[in-house]
């Protein structure tokens, strides 16, 4: 099993999606009570862009066993990003200023560039100075 398990995660930290999910849902199958391979199911989902199956699967995996700080930390953080979508007016883009024909726009700022420094002889102009 834990030759599958490898194998796995192997085929996901190269990107190889298909193949990564075929493995940990074989090994999920050969064991159902297997949290590792169905965290991997989950970082699967994750890699994939659904959100909401991996968060399904890492609370599945903390079903299993409660100790899988992997599925753990996938819960929390799924569940942070969920919050924030969601209920935090904060975390929502502002909406852009409605602007009508009698909205004064201000004058850009000029930008002032600095003074340069006066230059001074460097060591190799001093070096090879004509004398």
């Amino acid at each position: 099993m834990i030759e599958i398990l490898l194998e796995a995660e192997r085929a996901l930290s190269f990107g190889l999606l298909g193949q990564a999910e075929r493995l940990y849902r074989q090994a999920a199958d050969a064991d159902p009570r297997n949290s590792i391979a169905v965290v991997g199911l989950g970082r699967v989902a994750l890699e994939r862009g659904d959100e909401a199956t991996a968060l399904q699967l890492a609370e599945r995996a903390l079903g299993i066993d409660p100790d899988n700080d992997a599925a753990r930390r996938m819960v929390d953080r799924l569940r942070e990003v969920a919050r924030h979508r969601v209920g935090d007016p904060a975390a929502q883009p502002a909406a852009e200023p409605v602007m009508g024909p009698e909205a004064v726009v201000p004058e850009p700022t000029p930008v002032v560039a600095p003074e340069p420094e006066p230059r001074r002889p460097g060591f190799l102009r001093r070096l090879f100075r004509r004398r």
